[in-house]
């Protein structure tokens, strides 16, 4: 791709970043926190490009963004209390987790294959209008390359980013410069990330301290613990042909019952992972075997094979 263009501040650079998005394209957006990297949260691709633009060396939860706490509950399901805080803090620097709504038709890529969501409605005029003109949910995590420090301008975008996505629709500064904060409510509240809302503000809006969540003995986010994502069937790695009883999942030039990608795209290959992880164990059954041909472990074939490895984790 060539080097990145700037859509400017107006209606037609915010029908321009929308189309684009809605073609399967990533765009940069400001949101008063920074930019996030955006996509379409329903397309398995555009999910897929996220990760591969970003260099993001596993499969971590994206959080999605959407104009309006009606946009929200279409994804997610609310009780009385995530209601009240996302009316109390939305729009705003809040992201929260919450049940994953049946039928919300998100790529399971966005979950990590959880049942629960990260949501949130930003603040930033540009971030809704662009939310609005898209009508999907969009999952935008920082618009930098993993690891690397987040973006609050434009040309942060282009240093780290240019030439791997379609566009960087410039608001200008951001006002807030740090992520949002995270919010537990799939089960007790927990602050999971602090970020732009102090946990203060929302241990009084809640009228209780919040629990720390994250840790590796009881995790309530995807990548911590050894054995994540497991389908019922056993799961081998390495293999270049099935064994007796196994459904052989292919890789380019290893042909199987299925196949990650068949040309070994990687970008193809992320996209299907967990949809392949699900046909091939109901062609397995739960007594069945599956045996994954082995991925390259660079770029994203490093997120697929460590999704891989937690699948074939002893359990």
């Amino acid at each position: 791709m060539e080097k990145t263009p700037i859509l400017p501040a107006s209606d037609a650079g915010v029908t321009r970043a929308a189309e684009l998005i809605r073609g399967g394209q990533l765009v940069a957006f400001p949101t008063e926190t920074v930019y996030g990297l955006g996509g379409d949260a329903t397309d398995d691709l555009a999910v897929a490009r996220i990760f591969e633009a970003k260099g993001r060396p596993r499969f971590n939860p994206l959080i999605v963004h959407l104009p309006d706490l009606a946009a929200a509950e279409r994804v997610a399901v609310f009780d009385d209390i995530a209601r009240n805080v996302a009316q109390a803090f939305w729009p705003g620097p809040l992201t929260l987790v919450l049940p994953l709504r049946a039928g919300a038709g998100l790529s399971p890529l966005v979950t990590a294959g959880l049942s629960t969501v990260a949501i949130r409605v930003p603040a930033h005029p540009l971030a809704r209008a662009l939310l609005r003109a898209v009508g999907r949910p969009v999952a935008a995590p920082s618009a930098n390359p993993s690891g690397r420090v987040s973006p609050t301008r434009a040309a942060h975008v282009l240093d780290g980013l240019s030439g791997r996505i379609a566009a960087v629709l410039d608001g200008g500064a951001c006002a807030v410069g740090v992520e949002s904060t995270i919010l537990g409510l799939a089960g007790p509240p927990a602050l999971l990330r602090p970020g732009g809302i102090p946990a203060e503000a929302l241990e009084a809006a809640l009228g209780q301290r919040l629990a720390i969540g994250g840790s590796a003995e009881k995790p309530s986010a995807p990548g911590q613990l050894a054995s994540h994502y497991a389908p019922g069937a056993a799961v081998r790695l390495g293999a270049h042909a099935a064994e007796t009883g196994e459904i052989l999942v292919g890789f380019g030039p290893v042909k199987g019952d299925l196949s990650l990608s068949e040309t070994g795209d990687m970008v193809e290959a992320a996209a299907s992972l967990f949809h392949i992880l699900r046909e091939a164990d109901a062609l397995a059954g739960p007594a069945g075997r599956i045996a994954f041909a082995p991925v390259p472990d660079h770029g994203l074939g490093r997120a697929i094979n460590d999704r891989l490895r937690r699948a074939a984790a002893p359990r």
